[in-house]
């Protein structure tokens, strides 16, 4: 089965905005890597305040690959250390913090 990450994004106060057209401008690179299956940004409404940014891959591998590719660190260049490739900025412009967590599909149904 799949596994997701999803990154919890803390996003400063008015940011969300900005947060949101970052990823609706983003390359697209991520569609491109081989294991890659979904991609999903949801923005909070009730009950939480971060956004979660989904994806789900074949395995942890393939994600470990996309993470450590050329397109990661382009895609990154501007918000991580390292030209894309280490930590989030800690002067990050729309992010306060964030968190990776991962977790394996034990059970998917789509209307596909």
């Amino acid at each position: 089965m799949s596994i997701v990450k999803i990154n919890a994004i803390e996003v400063a106060a008015g940011k969300g905005e900005e947060l949101e057209r970052r990823f609706m401008a983003r390359s697209g690179g991520v569609d491109r890597a081989e294991g890659f299956e979904e991609f999903l940004l949801l923005r909070p409404i009730e009950g939480e305040t971060r956004y979660f940014v989904m994806t789900r891959w074949t395995s942890e591998e393939a994600f470990e690959k996309w993470r450590t590719s050329d397109a990661f660190r382009h895609q990154h260049r501007d918000t991580h250390e390292a030209g894309g490739g280490g930590e989030a900025k800690p002067t990050h412009p729309v992010a306060k913090a964030a968190s990776l967590l991962t977790f394996e599909v034990v059970a998917r149904t789509t209307k596909e």
